[in-house]
């Protein structure tokens, strides 16, 4: 029985109800020496509690998308086949041209909105140059199936949520298909491709979206194996001006990273509550060595990059919680990188999905415009919040905002 079905949730209901009646009918009318009735209340009591916390679980799990199913959350899922020294580059040296199509075969998938906006579809892709197994989802704009669009290639957005967290959750929980649709088909919006990967590709830890040789290709997926899938199958714009990437919490550090460190595969990245520094993601692969921290920190790459890469990041996060992380790209970036940071205040939610869900169509406003796709018709409503004139570091040392370990207290919180 699948962990995220509506069969597991109905059943987890029902139990919840029967382990409620079974007290009231059956506590008084127990029979037998009385070690033997207490242990029966006892067991009745425990069952009860058991079934309570399963329920809150299962609810939780569906609305925040965190375990996609039972190896996640029992951790023993393995997507990685092999993970080979690919080099600085996480290529291997292969050439991206010279690689063989990739055909995939797709299906509808399934879960809370799989099925809605016209669909999600899913394809397990094992990645040539990464060594990764794993499913990666797919939803196409309205105008992709259009007469009028059968020449045309549709820029795509690459969707990477927290950790813990599944694939779905863009457009389970944050409902990001549904959200825009309206504003694709009244041109607000410009139609892009949607594609969610999976990022959980080890048992009990983050990837931090780095390769590790010897324990996971996780860059080269992101940005090698799953970009060549999307336009092998479908009439997607070419790297990079047709691509950006796009997360929340541990999935907005990896979007950033992923654009400052690949700007010759992504053109904009959007952070909605990331970190610079790996450490801010307790475990997160990529803060195990300094060495590795430095070379997955944003901040220091692209403090340190010979020629400032021609992105544009959108960074959103409350004090203490991904703005200092924004404020600290910003004051580093030089022409033609461009950050967009906003500010959001306290009331407007915490480190959950109930702050990131309103800012989707503000989102994919800002990468119409900075992704050339400004035919879209209406105004630039990006700023979701406001950037203060003087900005607070809300306590934080220059350091801290500097590697962006302010942006998370204690690197504690998780999605």
């Amino acid at each position: 029985m699948s962990l995220t079905g509506t069969p597991f949730l109905y059943t987890t209901v029902v139990l919840a109800l029967v382990a409620l009646i079974l007290p009231l009918l059956l506590w008084s009318r127990m029979r037998g020496p009385r070690p033997l009735r207490t242990a029966a209340r006892v067991l009745m009591l425990l069952f009860a509690q058991g079934t309570a916390v399963t329920l809150v679980f299962v609810l939780v799990n569906n609305q925040n998308n965190l375990y996609d199913n039972w190896a996640d959350l029992f951790g023993t899922g393995n997507h990685v086949q092999q993970a080979a020294d690919l080099g600085r580059d996480g290529t291997g040296g292969i050439s991206f041209k010279r690689l063989p199509k990739v055909r995939q075969v797709f299906r509808p998938a399934d879960g809370p909105g799989m099925r809605s906006a016209g669909g999600v579809r899913v394809t397990q892709l094992k990645g040539r140059v990464s060594g990764v197994n794993a499913e990666v989802y797919v939803w196409l704009p309205p105008q992709y199936g259009e007469p009028a669009y059968r020449h045309h290639k549709f820029p795509v957005v690459e969707l990477l949520p927290g950790y813990p967290g599944s694939a779905k959750a863009w457009f389970g929980s944050l409902k990001a298909h549904e959200q825009v649709l309206p504003l694709m088909r009244s041109g607000q919006v410009a139609p892009f491709i949607m594609v969610a990967p999976r990022t959980n590709l080890l048992a009990g830890v983050d990837t931090g979206c780095a390769n590790v040789p010897g324990q996971v290709n996780a860059d080269s997926w992101l940005s090698i194996d799953v970009p060549k899938m999307v336009m092998d199958n479908f009439r997607a714009q070419p790297a990079p001006q047709g691509w950006a990437v796009a997360g929340y919490s541990a999935g907005a550090h990896c979007a950033v990273k992923l654009a400052v460190a690949h700007p010759d595969r992504f053109r904009a990245a959007v952070s909605m509550s990331g970190y610079n520094d790996p450490i801010g993601e307790r475990n997160s692969l990529a803060a195990q060595s300094p060495a590795l921290r430095e070379n997955n920190n944003p901040y220091l790459l692209l403090r340190k990059a010979p020629v400032p890469p021609r992105i544009a990041l959108y960074v959103s996060g409350e004090s203490g919680d991904g703005y200092q992380a924004g404020v600290a790209l910003e004051s580093i970036a030089k022409a033609p990188t461009t950050v967009h940071v906003v500010f959001l205040p306290r009331s407007a939610g915490g480190h959950t999905m109930a702050l990131w869900r309103p800012q989707v169509p503000a989102v994919f406003r800002w990468l119409t415009l900075q992704m050339g796709q400004n035919h879209a018709r209406g105004e630039d409503r990006s700023l979701t919040g406001t950037t203060p004139r003087a900005p607070s570091n809300a306590g934080s040392t220059r350091a801290a905002l500097a590697s962006g370990s302010a942006s998370r207290a204690g690197a504690a919180r998780r999605p």
